[in-house]
């Protein structure tokens, strides 16, 4: 199935996410399981909340036509009232690509798709005919009708934390990032970042940082080897160490002290309603 994630966001907002994939990852576990294609799952997703945000986490460069993607974005934001996101990276899993024919190019040439692809979603957002012509995608007076219902257009998180390339589109043109890393490499991410937003003439505050967060989410300390023996023991690794909800918020507090405005949990370790439930209580600590 498509992974899940939730975000918890000390601005107010919360925000499920699918994995853009076509095969299982190979940190998760072996390729042939079971896993939805992601903009059916969250049209799907759309009808069934009212409240949190929909988004993939993320969709991969290569996989889609800009403009096209640009179009199920705003359609999802249609769908769901005004919930969408765009969430898009430069991808990377190489056996997917080859199995469904996909390009792969080097990252760079990826990345260089990456940007063109961002300045065709936001200008299909905000615009009613727009055009563009770059060296890998061209539109010309495209409509994307209807208009997505937010203002401006879904938000953008573009996720990666590379320091010469993905953080530069970042301060060009995502509303959100997301980072994987510890305390210090927030730090050091954020402070590129900020660098690059003085380059741009942009404000960071305006982006919103948030980091994967590695810790194992437990109602309790007794209930900590129950969980760990609902989830797979390769993606043990990933989750981190337990911890309750008042220990999660201890440690997440850390991050925020270093710019994290947010955080993703892995479904893997979010199965269950009650576990869910464990995650709001860390959003309500650290609110």
């Amino acid at each position: 199935m498509a992974g899940l994630a939730v975000a918890a966001e000390a601005a107010g907002f919360d925000m499920v996410t699918v994995m853009d994939h076509f095969y299982q990852i190979p940190m998760v576990g072996p390729e042939t399981e079971p896993m939805l294609e992601a903009y059916t799952t969250l049209g799907a997703l759309s009808q069934r909340t009212t409240r949190v945000l929909l988004g993939a986490l993320v969709t991969g460069v290569t996989y889609r036509n800009p403009a096209l993607l640009a179009k199920q974005v705003t359609t999802l934001d249609s769908l769901s009232q005004g919930r969408a996101i765009l969430g898009i990276g430069a991808a990377w899993n190489e056996s997917e690509h080859r199995g469904y024919g996909f390009e792969f190019p080097p990252v760079g040439r990826r990345m260089d798709r990456l940007e063109e692809a961002l300045q065709i979603a936001k200008a299909m957002f905000t615009e009613s005919r727009p055009s563009f012509s770059g060296k890998y995608y061209k539109i010309e007076q495209a409509l994307n009708v209807p208009r997505p219902l937010q203002p401006g257009g879904p938000r953008i998180l573009v996720g990666g934390g590379g320091e010469q390339r993905t953080l530069r589109l970042v301060a060009s043109h995502a509303d959100i990032s997301n980072w994987f890393g510890t305390v210090e490499d927030m730090r050091r991410k954020g402070d590129i970042l900020e660098r690059y937003c003085a380059q741009e003439g942009r404000d960071p505050a305006l982006i919103l940082r948030t980091a994967m967060a590695q810790v194992l989410l437990v109602p309790s300390e007794g209930d900590a080897e129950a969980v760990i023996r609902g989830i797979p023991a390769a993606r043990l690794p990933l989750l981190g160490e337990p911890a309750t909800p008042e220990q999660a918020a201890e440690r997440l507090a850390e991050y925020m002290d270093a710019g994290i405005g947010g955080f993703t949990f892995a479904n893997a370790n979010l199965h269950t309603p009650e576990l869910i439930a464990v995650a709001g209580e860390v959003k309500r600590l650290l609110s």
